[in-house]
This record gives C-alpha cells, sequence and structure tokens, in this order.
C-alpha cells in the first residue's frame, strides 16, 4: 500500500523548499558580487552584469568603447571602462 502523507510532511517540506530556494538566491547574489570585484571581465560576466546580449558586447568591443584583451582566445573587457560607459549613457 502507499505511505500516507501528514500535514506535518507538508509543513516540513515547505521548510526545506524555502530553505533551498533561500540557497540558491544568495549564489546569485555571491556570483554578482565576485564579477564586481574583477578588473577584467570575460564577455559572459559582462553580458550578465550589464544584461545586454553577445552582439552588444562585440559591438563594444569593435568600435573601441571599451579596452579589452584577448587571451588564449577568450575576450576580456576592463569593467571600469563598462561602468563608466554605461553610467555616462544613463546620465543622457
Amino acid at each position: 500500500m502507499g505511505e500516507i502523507v501528514t500535514k506535518e510532511d507538508l509543513r516540513q517540506f515547505g521548510i526545506l523548499l524555502i530553505d533551498s530556494m533561500r540557497t540558491i538566491i544568495q549564489e546569485n547574489n555571491n556570483d554578482k558580487t565576485e564579477i564586481l570585484e574583477l578588473e577584467w571581465l570575460k564577455s559572459k560576466a559582462v553580458r550578465k552584469l550589464l544584461d545586454i546580449s553577445a552582439g552588444s558586447v562585440q559591438n563594444l568591443r569593435m568600435t573601441q568603447k571599451v579596452r579589452f584583451k584577448k587571451v588564449l582566445g577568450s575576450y576580456y573587457y576592463n569593467k571600469n571602462d563598462l561602468l563608466k560607459l554605461f553610467k555616462d549613457e544613463s546620465n543622457k
């Protein structure tokens, strides 16, 4: 026969679910904090930090609006240039 699920079982499951969600949210916030501490950011981090597309990141590189480096096939962008550029854009 099947097991009976009690109200206490559901309460404990709810507590575990909420705790798991809190952990996921905290980990996501920690990732953003780590990004802000770096001087040079990979393309993926730039897209995540500024919420822009890969094409927009490429456009910033091609128009030389931000400093970048290519290391072993990966592009790295200067965080201060990016923040200054987007701060200036938001003041317009």
